[in-house]
C-alpha cells in the first residue's frame, strides 16, 4: 500500500496534540519512589539499574560528543568508531555495482550491517526495502537524522538473548531527544577546500512543550549536499592506476568498440592505441585485441543527496499510575546514482549486417563488446520513505513496571531512470543499426534524434513492513539473603515483509551492464524472554537471560546470557559475559530472485587452453536464493575491567571474541569457477560458442548463490581512558582516548587480520577545553595500515605491498554570544590527508570501504535557543 509523504505529515501534526509527562519514572512522592527515580535501563539488559555501568560493553556517544564531531549525518560519525569495520557502507561511491543506492549501515567489528542490531528508542527498526551486495539486509541509518539524537549506545557484546536475531556483533541503539521544552534552532553550511568543489548544508528545529505531566517534543531536520565525480578527483577517479603502480581495470566494453571479425576479435580501427589491448596464445601468437574505456570519470565518489525528516514524540499521564506515549517518525530521502553509458557483450546478440553504409568490414560482424557513449551516462534517481508509528502503554502496579506497545513501520524505495538518463534498449539499437541509421564504428557521436530511439525509462520499486506487538514486565522479583533479585520478562511479536522488484526490461533481457535486483519474501515470528539480576554479594553480581524465538519459515532457536559483575574494591570493576545468538537468514536471502553483478577476473581455463581471455576483464554474476539455508548460530564472550582511578581519571579494557557458524555469505566465485568452468557445456559455468579452433568459448555467466560457509571468528581488545582536569583558572579541559586492537579475523580458516579491509589497530583520541563563553574541540581519527588484497588462497601464502596507516584530526571551537546563541567554526580532516593507495582489488587507487576520499571540509554553524 503506498502512503504518500503528505499524510505522514498529517499523522505527525495529529500526534503533536498527544501530550503527557515527561517521564512515567518522575512520578510518585515518596522516599521509595524517588530512589526508583534513578533508576535507568542500559543498552544490554530489560533490567532498570541505578548506575550505567553494567556487566557489558557500551560505548556512549552524547549530545556535547554529537556536536563535538562536527558531523551532521549519522554515517560519517558512526564510520569514525574504532569498532566499525568491514561492511559499514555508505553512499560514497554510489554507482551501477550498488544494490542499495542512496543509504547507509554500520557494521560492527567486521560481522557485516546484518550482524548488527539498530534499534531506535531500544525498539527495532524495519529494514531498507533495497538490499545491500544484492541479498544482505540492514537497517538505513541515512532514515536517522542527527539533530533528533539524545544519545547514541554502542553495545560491544552479543545480545541475542536479549534482544534476538542479528544482536551477533553488538548493537547501535539510537536514543532520540525527547522532554524538551523550548526551541531550539540550527545551521550548517560547510564545503570542502581543495580542487573539489563539495558542500553540504544543514538545518533543524527543536520544539517541545509539557508540564508536570506532559510533554511533546517535535524535531524538524533538513539535510543537502552537492555530488562529486570521478572526473574531478585526478588519480582516484580513474581505472586506470598503471602510472602510480597499481591495475588497469579499465573495462573491455570500449568505445570505440570490438568486433568479431572472421572468428577473431578485432578491435575498431578508430581506437586509439593506448586503449588497445592485444590478445595472445600460449606460444605469444597475437590472435586478435580488443579497445577498452576508462569508466572512472563517471562515477559518483559522492552523490547529489536530499533529506528531510520529522519526528514526534508525546506522552500523557492518565492516572498516578499509567501513562500513554506515542511516537511518530517519517524521513523523506533524495539521492542519486551514476555510472559509465551502457556496456554491451555478445550476450546482446547486436550484429551489424555487411550493407550497413557505415560497415568498415564489407560483411556480416558480430558486436563483441561496445559501450555506445552517446547514449548517455546511467544515472538513477533514487527516492526513499520511511515511516515508523508507536503507540504504547506504561505504568506500575504494585512495584513492578509495565509496558505495552504496538508498532508500524515501513520502508518503501524507488529507482527511476528517463530516457534522458542513458538507458538503452538493446532491441531498439538493433532496430536502428539494421535500418542503417546507427552507427556504430569508428567513435562516432550519432544523432540525438536517433538516441532518443534507442533509450529507455526504467523503475524498479521495494517496500518492506514491520509489524510488532512487545509487551514487558520488570521488577523485584524476590528477596535472595539480603539483597533483591530484579526480574524482567517479555513476549514480542513481529510480522515482517519485504519485495524487490525490478523493471520487467531487465527481466527480458532488454537491458545490460547494471546490477538487477529481485526478491520477495515474508514471515513471522514471536519471542518470549527472562532476565534476572542477582546480587549475590555486596560486590558481587551476576545476570541470568534466556530468549526463545519460533520463525514461521525456519524453526524455533533458544539463546542464553550470563554475566558477572564483581567490585572488589570502590574503585575497580571486573566483567565477564557469555552469550550464545542466532541471526535468521535474511528475507532477501531467502526470497532472493536471479540477481546479477559483476565482478573483475581473469578467465584462466581459457587463457590456459586457447591463449584468450587473459585479460582481467568484468564478468557477468547470477545469483539466486536457496531454500536450504540454516540460521547462524554464534557464540561470544567478553573479559573486562574498570578503574575509576580518581573522580577525574578513568580507564577501561575488554577482551572479546565472536564465533559464528553457518555464516550467510556469496559463495566464493572463485572457488564455483575452479569447480565448474573447464567444461565448455557446464550449466553453472555459461560460455558462448568457441571461436574457431579455440577449445572454450567466452565466458558469459557464471551462476552463485548464497551458502552457510563454515565460520567467521574474530577477537581483540578494546581500551578506553578518560580524564577532566579543572586548570583552576584557565577552563576545563577533557581528554578521551578509545582503540580498538583486533587480534584475529578468521573466515574459513583463513586468518585475514592484518590484511586487506581488516587493520589490526584503530583508535580515536579527543581533546576538549572550554571556559566560559568559549570552546575548543580536537578530534584524532587514526586507521592502522594493512596489506592490499590478496586472493583469499593467497592471504598467508605470500606477503603482499601494504596500504598506509591514516590519521586525520578535526578541529572545532564554539563561541556563546549569549546563553540563547552559539556560533561554531570547525574543519574536519584539518591537514587534508589523502587516502593511502591501494590497488590491488581498487578501481581508484584507494580502499573506498575503509578510506574516506572527501578531503579538507570546513564549516561553520549557527544555533539558537529559546
Amino acid at each position: 500500500m503506498k502512503t504518500n509523504f503528505k499524510y505522514s505529515l498529517c499523522a505527525l501534526a495529529i500526534g503533536a496534540a498527544f501530550t503527557a509527562p515527561p517521564s512515567f519514572a518522575q512520578q510518585g512522592s515518596s522516599e521509595a519512589n524517588d530512589d526508583a527515580l534513578e533508576r535507568i535501563q542500559v543498552t544490554g539488559s530489560r533490567i532498570s539499574r541505578t548506575d550505567m555501568e553494567g556487566a557489558s560493553p557500551v560505548e556512549v556517544i552524547d549530545r556535547e560528543s554529537i556536536e563535538a564531531s562536527g558531523f551532521n549525518n549519522l554515517q560519517q560519525l558512526l564510520e569514525r568508531l574504532p569498532s566499525a569495520g568491514v561492511g559499514t557502507f555508505s553512499t560514497q561511491g554510489n554507482s551501477q555495482d550498488t544494490t542499495a543506492n542512496g543509504a547507509a549501515a554500520i557494521s560492527l567489528r567486521g560481522f557485516g550491517a546484518d550482524s548488527t542490531l539498530v534499534l531506535l528508542n531500544g525498539r527495532r527498526v524495519g529494514v531498507s526495502s533495497f538490499a545491500e551486495g544484492i541479498a544482505n539486509s540492514f537497517v538505513d541509518i541515512n532514515s536517522i537524522p542527527v539533530a533528533a539524537i539524545e544519545r547514541i549506545d554502542i553495545l560491544k557484546d552479543g545480545a541475542s538473548a536479549i534482544y534476538g536475531s542479528d544482536a551477533v556483533a553488538g548493537v547501535v541503539n539510537i536514543i532520540l531527544r525527547d522532554d524538551f521544552v523550548g526551541t531550539e534552532l540550527t545551521a550548517s553550511h560547510g564545503g570542502t577546500t581543495g580542487d573539489v568543489n563539495y558542500e553540504e548544508t544543514s538545518m533543524s528545529l527543536v520544539w517541545g512543550t509539557g508540564d508536570d505531566d506532559s510533554n511533546t517534543t517535535i524535531i524538524l531536520d533538513y539535510w543537502k549536499n552537492t555530488s562529486i565525480m570521478g572526473s574531478e578527483f585526478g588519480k582516484n577517479g580513474t581505472a586506470n592506476q598503471t602510472p602510480w603502480g597499481g591495475a588497469d581495470k579499465r573495462s573491455s566494453r570500449g568505445f570505440p568498440g570490438t568486433f568479431i571479425v572472421d572468428g577473431v576479435s578485432t578491435a575498431d580501427p578508430a581506437c586509439a592505441p593506448e586503449a588497445t589491448k592485444d590478445i595472445y596464445d600460449d606460444n605469444d601468437n597475437r590472435v586478435g585485441d580488443f579497445c577498452v574505456f576508462d569508466y572512472g570519470p563517471y562515477a559518483q565518489i559522492f552523490p547529489e543527496a536530499e533529506r528531510v525528516g520529522a519526528i514526534v514524540q508525546s506522552s500523557k499521564e492518565f492516572s498516578r499510575d499509567i501513562e500513554g506515549y506515542i511516537e511518530i517518525a517519517a524521513q523523506h530521502n533524495r539521492s542519486k546514482a551514476g555510472g559509465a553509458p551502457t556496456p554491451l557483450d555478445a550476450d546482446a546478440g547486436l550484429y551489424v549486417p555487411a550493407d550497413h553504409p557505415n560497415n568498415p568490414f564489407g560483411e556480416q560482424v558480430d558486436i563483441n563488446y561496445f559501450r555506445p557513449i552517446d547514449a548517455g551516462a546511467r544515472i538513477w534517481d533514487i527516492e526513499s520513505d520511511t515511516l515508523r508509528f508507536i503507540a504504547g502503554l506504561r505504568g506500575d502496579l504494585n512495584g513492578w513496571g509495565w509496558d505495552v506497545s504496538y508498532q508500524k513501520g515501513r520502508s518503501s524505495s524507488m529507482q527511476t531512470g528517463s530516457r534522458e538518463q542513458g538507458w538503452l534498449r538493446t532491441d531498439f539499437l538493433q532496430e536502428e543499426i539494421n535500418a542503417g541509421n546507427y552507427n556504430p564504428f569508428g567513435g562516432t557521436i550519432n544523432d540525438q534524434e536517433v538516441i532518443d530511439a534507442i533509450n529507455t525509462s526504467l523503475v524498479r520499486r521495494g517496500e518492506s513492513h514491520l509489524t510488532a506487538v512487545d509487551a514487558s514486565i520488570a521488577g523485584e522479583a524476590f528477596k535472595l539473603g539480603n539483597h533483591y533479585v530484579s526480574m524482567a520478562a517479555g513476549l514480542e511479536y513481529r510480522q515482517e515483509d519485504v519485495f524487490d522488484q525490478p523493471d520487467d526490461q531487465f527481466q527480458r533481457g532488454l537491458i545490460f551492464g547494471t546490477e538487477s535486483v529481485q526478491a520477495e519474501a515474508e514471515r513471522d515470528q514471536w519471542a518470549a524472554y527472562v532476565e534476572f539480576l542477582i546480587p549475590i554479594t555486596d560486590q558481587l553480581e551476576a545476570t541470568v537471560a534466556g530468549r526463545y524465538d519460533d520463525y514461521s519459515d525456519f524453526g524455533s532457536t533458544f539463546n542464553p546470557q550470563i554475566k558477572l559483575q564483581w567490585r572488589p574494591t570502590e574503585d575497580v570493576t571486573l566483567r565477564a559475559s557469555y552469550g550464545e545468538g542466532f541471526r535468521a537468514p535474511s528475507l532477501a536471502q531467502i526470497g532472493l530472485g536471479p540477481s546479477q553483478e559483476s565482478t573483475f577476473f581473469v578467465d584462466e581455463y581459457r587463457c590456459n587452453a586457447d591463449g584468450q581471455g587473459c585479460a582481467e576483464l568484468d564478468y557477468t554474476i547470477v545469483f539466486s536464493g536457496s531454500d536450504n539455508l540454516e540460521p547462524e548460530e554464534s557464540s561470544n564472550y567478553n573479559l573486562g575491567a574498570i578503574w575509576q582511578v580518581s573522580d577525574d581519571f578513568d580507564i577501561s579494557a575488554d577482551y572479546w571474541s565472536i564465533e559464528q557458524d553457518n555464516k550467510i555469505a556469496q559463495n566464493d566465485f572463485e572457488t564455483v569457477y575452479d569447480a565448474n568452468c573447464n567444461d565448455q557445456d557446464s550449466d553453472i559455468c555459461e560460455r558462448r560458442d568457441p571461436l574457431p579452433g579455440d577449445e572454450l568459448g567466452e565466458l558469459a555467466t557464471l551462476y552463485n548463490s548464497y551458502v552457510n560457509l563454515t565460520s567467521q571468528e574474530a577477537s581483540g581488545l578494546d581500551f578506553s581512558a578518560n580524564y577532566n582536569w579543572d586548570t583552576q583558572g584557565l577552563g576545563t579541559v577533557r581528554f578521551g582516548v578509545d582503540w580498538s586492537y583486533m587480534s584475529k579475523f578468521e573466515k574459513n580458516g583463513i586468518d585475514y587480520t592484518g590484511e586487506y579491509e581488516y587493520p589490526e589497530h584503530r583508535w580515536t583520541a579527543r581533546a576538549e577545553w572550554n571556559q566560559d563563553a568559549l570552546g575548543v574541540n580536537l578530534n584524532l581519527n587514526y586507521i592502522g595500515e594493512f596489506e592490499d588484497y590478496q586472493k583469499p588462497a593467497e592471504v598467508e601464502a605470500e606477503k603482499a605491498r601494504m596500504v598506509d596507516k591514516q590519521l586525520l584530526v578535526d578541529l572545532q571551537a564554539y563561541y556563546d554570544v549569549t546563553s540563547e546563541l552559539r556560533l561554531t567554526i570547525g574543519t574536519t580532516n584539518l591537514f587534508d590527508e589523502e587516502p593511502p593507495e591501494a590497488f590491488n582489488d581498487d578501481l581508484y587507487g584507494y580502499a573506498s570501504s575503509v578510506h574516506n576520499p572527501r578531503g579538507r571540509f570546513v564549516y561553520s554553524k549557527v544555533s539558537y535557543s529559546f
